[in-house]
């Protein structure tokens, strides 16, 4: 799966996943990480997700990455905002008050970007990533963030022979293998949602539950 599957997505606007509202489980466990305001959140992935509005609300400083251009014309233009924008490296950022996104690859940022974030929050980005991608993407990122970071992870669990992603199945298992390493990863919630999800039961689910983790550092 390549860039430009999402392009494209964008560009038909094919994109189911986006929410027009909050995330409850961000507003739910969020403040349990006891992430000091001011800190500033990766969301990776972003698309035009309203969760950073509200975590730029709480007094955080966000950075989305984003690959899409027109997602991240259309976020700042939906919520009445106007972004300064520059280039830089492979990609371009734009900003306006305390919500920076990065319109690139999220591959191509470094330490010197990722290594100031002391927060992260993925609800989107895990799930969309094909599995030969994904201890990739946990690595770079997730190893590269501040040493004393906090974050939180939703994920979806379902049997993957019987739905195509994205959004992928990535049970438990697979997350602690993923993030063994560098961080650890604390399942803190999981439920079952198919019942307000029908659009994945058209799709043939019979089974369908969103897990929650907390994140952080590994010790030692």
């Amino acid at each position: 799966m390549d860039a430009d599957f999402w392009l494209e997505r964008w560009r038909d606007g094919r994109t189911h996943f986006h929410q027009t509202r909050v995330t409850p489980l961000l507003a739910k466990y969020w403040p349990s990480l006891e992430l000091p305001a001011g800190s500033r959140v990766l969301v990776p992935l972003c698309g035009k997700s309203l969760d950073m509005v509200w975590l730029a609300q709480q007094g955080y400083r966000v950075l989305g990455v984003e690959l899409s251009p027109l997602a991240v014309e259309q976020f700042y233009a939906e919520n009445g905002l106007q972004p300064s924008v520059r280039e830089a490296g492979q990609g371009r950022y734009y900003a306006a008050g305390d919500i920076e996104i990065y319109c690139g690859d999220i591959f191509a940022l470094g330490a010197d970007v990722l290594g100031e974030c002391a927060g992260a929050y993925d609800r989107a980005a895990l799930v969309a990533l094909p599995a030969d991608m994904r201890a990739r993407y946990a690595r770079h990122v997730y190893g590269q963030l501040a040493g004393s970071y906090r974050g939180l992870l939703i994920t979806l669990d379902y049997d993957q022979d019987q739905m195509e992603g994205p959004p992928f199945s990535v049970r438990d298992d697979e997350v602690q293998a993923l993030y063994a390493g560098h961080s650890e990863a604390l399942l803190i919630d999981r439920r079952d949602i198919l019942a307000k999800e029908p659009k994945f039961a058209e799709r043939g689910l019979d089974r369908l539950d969103t897990l929650v983790y907390r994140l952080q550092r590994a010790q030692g």
